[in-house]
């Protein structure tokens, strides 16, 4: 559903992008450079008084449904951590052409990055599929590596969608009220590559999150980067249950199926997960 005003402006949007930062530095799944995030604006918006400077890019990926959208972003080799204290250098502005393959990328005069971040196709694709099949106007996605998924992620048995979902969403009822279509998971892939992104694109498609075998999450929401942040967060602390509980030799049995049908029933839960 899109966003209805009064709609956030420039400030507010990067705002958001570096409470999302601090976020994902605060549950360690971000360290050094690690994690991008992105947000998609569909209304017009000023970005030159914060990044005045322009030049010329090539779309990764044609982006017919985003023609005159802006796409905030993060820079390659930045911290998330860092948004929040100068955003201006830690970020960019993509508007892209009427033409949807070609768009300027603005940035200020102190920028601290060379090229933006190195999943930038991923998110251009996932941003331009969910807007082609929604019609949101606001789209924020952000990639993190939080690390008990991504421990999870390296063990064979996990790298089973289904098996994943079974063991990792029984841990605490708000995971199922908050992820009610699950957890996507993907086999390890190149990052960056073409290969990724298209698989990428297909999970997120009925998924708010998915795991990137052996390298970490993609989290996606039409309300606002912290949202996002949230699924990551409730992702984790079920991964984290998993973990503790492998650790200490399997004792726990988790929510039992009637358990967790009595909380779907109980939230009026869309799901096809019990």
């Amino acid at each position: 559903m899109p966003l209805t005003a009064p709609l956030p402006d420039l400030d507010e949007l990067l705002a958001s992008m570096g409470e999302g930062g601090r976020r994902i530095a605060l549950i360690d799944a971000g360290e050094g450079a690690a994690g991008n995030i992105s947000t998609c604006i569909g209304w017009p918006i000023e970005v030159r008084r914060r990044f005045p400077v322009g030049e010329p890019i090539e779309l990764p990926v044609p982006a017919p449904h985003l023609a005159g959208h802006t796409i905030l972003v993060t820079g390659s080799g930045r911290r998330l951590r860092d948004i929040a204290a100068n955003p201006a250098a830690n970020t960019g502005a993509v508007v892209i052409g009427s033409d949807a393959v070609t768009a300027v990328l603005w940035t200020a005069h102190g920028r601290l990055f060379e090229r933006l971040t190195s999943e930038w196709n991923s998110h251009l694709a996932v941003h331009e599929d969910t807007v082609a099949r929604t019609g949101t106007n606001f789209h924020a996605i952000v990639h993190a590596q939080p690390p008990h998924i991504t421990y999870l992620s390296h063990v064979p048995a996990y790298q089973d969608e289904a098996y994943f979902n079974a063991r990792v969403m029984r841990w605490e009822p708000e995971t199922i009220v908050q992820l009610p279509q699950g957890i996507g998971v993907l086999r390890f892939m190149i990052p960056g590559s073409d290969t990724l992104m298209a698989a990428n694109v297909e999970s997120l498609r009925t998924h708010r999150i998915d795991v990137w075998g052996k390298h970490g999450v993609m989290a996606r929401s039409d309300i606002s980067v912290t949202r996002a942040v949230d699924r990551i967060e409730y992702a984790e602390a079920g991964a984290r249950y998993e973990y503790m509980d492998l650790v200490a030799g399997g004792r726990a049995e988790r929510m039992t199926d009637a358990e967790l049908r009595s909380v779907v029933e109980a939230f009026s839960i869309d799901t096809d997960l019990v």
